[in-house]
């Protein structure tokens, strides 16, 4: 063929020559790359090893199934539900379609036009497989997972240092928490070498004991991308890290046998970020609330203490001289009024009988009334006496309570000439053992306070009489 084709003619040319040598077929393979857009249509892969094959299968060929495509046997329970509807990754299906080749992305396809499962692919097995096996282990125990630091100042990250999963962690770390020091890890997060060098740098990260955590991170991509992280060695790491191991593998419909291993599994790598570190507003309102319970707390501790003394004040001024005198005084107040009143009311009394005996005496003469008055004056003498005599016994009894209080008050002997000496710290020095040379006293008098230092102490032997100061020149000692 001499004539120069357009990418369009050599695209018909395959189109027409892939479709006329398969009008129809059935292939078998591993489902995977399954996509189920908004528009109904259902993409994926069959694999087989490392062969790929695209298929989609649009929404108007997806039908209930009255019968098996491939025996032709009509089910008796009734219609079975499409394939498309609940076809997952990992599955091992037939399809029947032909092949054809899509112009837009240069590559042949297989149009489905029904399916069958044929039971779970040959990847999928081999991953429940370990899961079983692990989990028999206990390598996936919830009682052996490890908490999660609070707002992590220290952060190991173990991925690939130029995928969107790092840029979008360190995007949203920037945007929460206080603050914090992330170091990367670079691995590559796919292929054949992936699973050895996640696994030396988890050992590296658990050596380095800089971490308080650890986070092992890749973005979304095909069951064969994510293969590394269902690798046995890279779980048993993540065990052994003596770091708590957070994980973000894929999205939130991926799962991995390191997901199950790790002591928490995030559904996104962004989402680790926001496990780990708040968003700084909700830092902001906790802050409030603590400074709101703390202000209050105070105040109510200030209430309270202020309760305290004004309860002790109380007490003290119940208990003072001055309120004992009080009471004492006002004691004396009414006994005093008490006899008083008793006094005037029999004075009135024996004066009203007066009254009455010298009108009823009147007309018996001079004689009889000076008889009667010599009487009154008697009868009312013992009285007046005893009135006399409870007066001067309240006034004794309140002249010795005066006596007394003057006795029990601290200050009355400093008045009298003697003095009080305390050490530095206000406390009465009742003994010489209580200070020593070169400690300051202070010595309180009547008209003020006498300030020292001690520059010796003399102790009296026991059973010898206190030494009298000596006289001065010129002065006798009475």
């Amino acid at each position: 063929m001499d004539a120069i084709l357009s990418v369009r003619q050599v695209t018909e040319h395959l189109r027409q020559a892939v479709e006329s040598r398969f009008p129809y077929l059935w292939v078998q393979g591993e489902v995977t790359n399954l996509s189920r857009p908004t528009s109904g249509h259902v993409y994926f892969s069959l694999k087989e090893n490392d062969c790929l094959l695209n298929c989609v299968w649009f929404k108007g060929q997806q039908r209930d199934e009255n019968f098996d495509p491939l025996t032709g046997e009509v089910w008796e329970d009734g219609p079975r539900p499409s394939l498309a509807r609940i076809m997952e990754n990992g599955q091992s299906v037939i399809c029947a379609g032909r092949l054809t080749v899509y112009g837009a992305r240069g590559q042949y396809q297989m149009m489905v036009d029904m399916a069958q499962a044929a039971g779970l692919g040959l990847w999928h097995q081999e991953f429940e497989a370990l899961k079983r096996r692990l989990a028999a282990e206990g390598l996936f125990d919830p009682a052996k997972k490890r908490p999660l630091p609070r707002e992590p100042r220290r952060v190991a990250v173990i991925t690939a240092p130029t995928g969107a999963a790092i840029r979008d962690f360190i995007r949203i770390s920037g945007n929460r928490g206080l603050g914090a020091e992330i170091r990367i890890y670079p691995v590559p997060v796919q292929g054949e070498e992936a699973p050895a060098r996640i696994v030396e740098a988890l050992e590296r990260a658990g050596r380095d004991a800089w971490a308080e955590v650890v986070v092992l991170i890749r973005g979304g991509g095909s069951v064969q991308d994510l293969w590394a992280f269902n690798d046995e060695r890279v779980a048993r790491a993540v065990r052994r890290c003596p770091v708590p191991v957070l994980t973000g593998i894929g999205h939130d419909i991926d799962h991995s046998i390191t997901d199950f291993a790790a002591d928490y599994a995030a559904a996104t790598p962004s989402h680790t970020a926001q496990l780990l570190w708040q968003e700084r507003h909700v830092l902001a309102q906790h802050v409030d609330g603590w400074e709101t319970s703390l202000q209050n707390a105070l105040v109510r501790r200030l209430n309270d203490l202020a309760m305290r003394l004004a309860h002790a004040g109380r007490a003290l001024a119940m208990l003072s001289p001055l309120a004992r005198l009080r009471m004492q005084e006002e004691r004396l107040y009414h006994a005093v009024r008490h006899m008083n009143t008793a006094l005037e009311a029999s004075l009135i009394e024996k004066a009203r009988r007066i009254d009455g005996l010298a009108l009823h005496l009147s007309g018996a003469g001079e004689a009889c009334l000076r008889r009667a008055e010599n009487a009154a004056e008697r009868s009312s003498a013992p009285l007046l006496s005893l009135g006399r005599t409870l007066a001067m016994a309240q006034e004794r009894e309140l002249s010795r309570l005066e006596t007394r209080l003057q006795s029990l008050d601290p200050f009355e002997p400093i008045r009298r000439g003697y003095a009080m000496t305390c050490d530095e710290d206000g406390n009465l020095l009742r003994s010489v053992a209580h200070t020593a040379p070169g400690r300051a006293f202070s010595v309180l008098m009547a008209d003020g306070r006498i300030r020292g230092t001690v520059t010796g102490v003399e102790a009296r032997p026991e059973g010898n009489a206190l030494p009298l100061p000596e006289a001065r020149p010129g002065r006798k000692r009475s």
